[in-house]
């Protein structure tokens, strides 16, 4: 079945009401108040993907209403359009001054009404899908880690230090916010490593090393079926995190710049994170001594030019885990 939009209809006048109803019926699901506070109650009851208001009602004008609804946590998202008579552009900018997103000026035009409508529909549904695609990262970042006790929020600390080396590499933010992204899913791969492996106390055998360190192609594979950017990007570091700029690392022993970047930025977030965290086994090092070991690595372990631009912006990584640390404090 088709999913069909909830669009509220609010305005004084019956038959103003009906021509919208004429108007829009065969294409979405339809809901109508006839003053302010129905439609703050409607709103809050249904939570409508669109509003349609008239502004001159008695009671509750519509600025009063949309400025309601836009306090409320519940309702502020749901985007609304003014239907009005009043036409001077004092009335227009009052109308986005209380936070609508558009203004239709009656008599209305069943062209122009569905146009916009569909237009802001069109946006309601981008939202929702990015919403959803951010969902999908978050729980695909968690899974990976749904067995390791001591990762905590290990993700997403690497992943913005990771957005914040590929802004110093010279990434556009729009991809450092997708590599940001892409970074979380690192470890996927670990849901298909048995816990007994991944919380194991003690060194691991070889045998058990050579199964965790297969949760590298098991990442990619699960990753690499998406066509979206940054998936695609995800698939990358999952695969090849885990190679070292000399050749040593796994799984396909590749080496330098054919180590796709995305990798080797979040190589380095993660060690970084990895030694400024306190474990079971091991106390937090302080971030100076950890960027002295990652310098240490940088030629052997680590690409040495992304280590220099890494250790220039010391300060900004300083902040970043600040804000992390004092995010699990007010946490706990």
């Amino acid at each position: 079945m088709t999913h069909r939009f909830k669009i509220l209809l609010v305005d004084d006048e019956p038959n103003n009401l009906k021509l919208l109803q004429q108007i829009l019926k065969t294409t979405y699901q339809l809901m109508f108040a006839t003053n302010g506070d129905k439609a703050i109650s409607a709103a809050i009851d249904q939570v409508p993907d669109l509003i349609l208001l008239d502004i001159m009602m008695p009671g509750l004008t519509g600025y009063e209403v949309c400025s309601k609804l836009k306090a409320n946590p519940k309702t502020r998202d749901i985007p609304v359009i003014f239907v009005t008579a009043m036409g001077e552009l004092e009335d227009e900018a009052a109308g986005f001054d209380v936070g609508a997103v558009d203004y239709i000026q009656k008599p209305v035009s069943g062209a122009i009404v569905l146009r916009r409508v569909q237009t802001h529909i069109s946006l309601v549904r981008s939202d929702k899908l990015k919403d959803l695609a951010i969902s999908t990262i978050q729980m695909l970042g968690e899974a990976g880690h749904h067995h390791d006790a001591d990762t905590g929020d290990h993700i997403w600390r690497m992943a913005a230090y990771s957005s914040a080396i590929a802004k110093a590499a010279g990434w556009s933010s729009h991809r450092a916010e997708y590599l940001e992204f892409a970074a979380s899913m690192h470890d996927t791969g670990k849901i298909g490593i048995p816990s007994e492996i991944l919380q194991a106390p003690r060194k691991l055998t070889k045998k058990e090393w050579d199964i965790m360190k297969t949760h590298s192609q098991i990442g990619y594979d699960i990753l690499c079926k998406s066509k979206n950017e940054i998936f695609i990007m995800a698939a990358d570091v999952a695969l090849a995190h885990h190679e070292r700029w000399d050749g040593t690392g796994y799984p396909n022993q590749q080496s330098g710049t054919d180590i796709p970047e995305c990798a080797r930025i979040v190589a380095i977030a993660d060690v970084f994170d990895a030694l400024t965290v306190k474990r079971p086994y091991k106390e937090a090092w302080t971030v100076t001594e950890a960027m002295a070991e990652i310098t240490k690595s940088a030629g052997n372990h680590l690409d040495p030019t992304l280590v220099d631009l890494f250790i220039s912006i010391k300060d900004e990584i300083q902040e970043i885990r600040i804000q992390w640390l004092v995010r699990e404090s007010n946490a706990a």
